[in-house]
């Protein structure tokens, strides 16, 4: 990763490394591992940040459905 510093703005360089990092999920895996987690409670992290995906993307399917219904509705 290569950030340029341009014009002695280093706030501005600072920020953009920071926006790079957090996109790339880097500060969110450091924050993950600054302390110890058990196996168990790993997995049990995990299964509950799939059930949170599984219903957030249900969530959105049946959105997506609404809008589509509502529409052909106002169509006819």
């Amino acid at each position: 990763m290569e950030i340029k510093v341009s014009g002695n703005d280093i706030e501005k360089a600072i920020k953009l490394l920071k926006r790079k990092l957090e996109k790339d999920g880097l500060m969110g895996e450091l924050k993950k591992r600054r302390f110890y987690e058990k196996p168990s409670d790993k997995m049990k992290t995990k299964q509950r940040e799939a059930r949170k995906r599984k219903i957030k993307n249900k969530n959105r399917k049946m959105q997506s459905r609404r809008s589509l219904f509502i529409k052909s509705q106002t169509q006819q």
